[in-house]
């Protein structure tokens, strides 16, 4: 992750509204108990104890069936408060200062997760007020001052590196998917399931914010034939009979991918396409791209595939997909191109969060960083 870190310059705000008392929950350190007032966040007032609308976010997180986005939240929060709570917080800051702090962006890409930061700072202090002055999807430059959050300093420390670490890693990916898909049009880019663990969602919705489209979000949503389930089955026409079995005994309708790696393996697909009914959706043409020694890319065996495939079926090139050969590839005529390294490979965007900005500035131009 990029570095980012909070400088203070203090002030007691003497007309805020006070804390009456310290609230110690163990899955998220010290917090303070506040007299309620309604506060404007992401454009809606709410109360106290609000949550945040999918439905009003410009770019919503992709669906999923058991995945808890807060409880993702609350174990960040636990792992970095321990069972004590930030203790340089509570030795040094004062309970009833109030401070605004800034977000800075230290380089150049897109903005994403801020919704995420958002909800982290609700779950810390529902009472701190953050605002923006750009929204997941937008292109920030280096030295851009995005937004704010204003209230008592002691919850936003304690808000600020988990907000800021979903912030910097969504944003890296974000940035990356940009990048590719403006490369890869016609062909639409994709992820894949090689995803940080337990971030699968936090991952697949930073694609989206960069303008990528998500693949399956894991092994129940989408059936995937892929190369040992191809070798278990004995062969990729018997797996392709498997599948067809299955979803017909279980009355069962989604999309089915099958991976192939020769252009022999693809006949085999298409002739029992062309023999059988079946629920396949989409070809994956897999290692089809062949890097050459000069570092560029032979896509003759790729497009030979999407020219056998003809619109019959979707395709998609998955293998050797770089920032230099996506373009190439997205001009073969494939509809999809999927990149392992959209999500595992990820550079996070390099943001901070600073009360004294001046400051911070300076010190961001001595080391080119601002």
């Amino acid at each position: 992750m990029g570095s980012a870190s909070l400088c203070f310059s203090l002030q007691n705000s003497c007309n805020a509204s006070s804390a009456t008392g310290i609230l110690y929950d163990p899955p998220l350190g010290f917090r303070f108990r506040s007299r309620i007032r309604k506060i404007v966040r992401m454009s809606a007032t709410q109360t106290e104890n609000p949550r945040i609308s999918f439905e009003s976010l410009p770019i919503k997180p992709p669906s999923h069936p058991t995945y808890d986005l807060w409880g993702v939240i609350k174990s960040a929060l636990s792992e970095d408060a321990g069972d004590r709570g930030d203790v340089t917080c509570l030795a040094t800051i004062p309970s009833d200062m109030e401070v605004e702090a800034h977000f800075l962006a230290k380089e150049n890409g897109i903005i994403a997760g801020i919704a995420l930061a958002e909800m982290v700072f609700h779950e810390v202090d529902p009472s701190l007020k953050v605002e923006w002055s750009q929204k997941d999807g937008d292109s920030v430059h280096k030295g851009l001052d995005f937004g704010k959050v204003y209230g008592r300093a002691h919850s936003i420390v304690v808000a600020e590196r988990v907000a800021l670490n979903f912030m910097q890693r969504m944003s890296g990916v974000a940035t990356l998917t940009k990048a590719m898909a403006d490369l890869a049009s016609p062909a639409r880019i994709l992820e894949t399931r090689k995803t940080a663990p337990g971030l699968r969602l936090v991952d697949k919705w930073a694609v989206l914010i960069g303008g990528g489209r998500n693949h399956r979000m894991g092994l129940f949503d989408m059936v995937m034939i892929k190369d040992n389930h191809i070798s278990i089955a004995g062969g990729i026409t018997n797996a392709l009979k498997s599948v067809d079995l299955y979803l017909e005994q279980r009355n069962l309708q989604m999309e089915v991918e099958v991976e192939t790696r020769t252009i022999e393996e693809v006949d085999k697909v298409l002739d029992y396409a062309s023999q059988t009914e079946t629920s396949l959706t989409r070809i994956m043409l897999d290692n089809m791209v062949v890097p050459l020694p000069n570092g560029d890319v032979d896509v003759t065996m790729l497009e030979q595939a999407v020219n056998l495939i003809g619109r019959r079926f979707e395709t998609e090139a998955s293998g050797n997909v770089t920032l230099e050969t996506v373009h190439k590839i997205g001009q073969t005529g494939v509809d999809y191109i999927s990149s392992g390294a959209l999500t595992h490979s990820v550079k996070a965007l390099d943001i901070s969060l600073k009360i004294d900005t001046e400051l911070a500035l300076q010190v961001g131009r001595r080391t080119q960083r601002a």
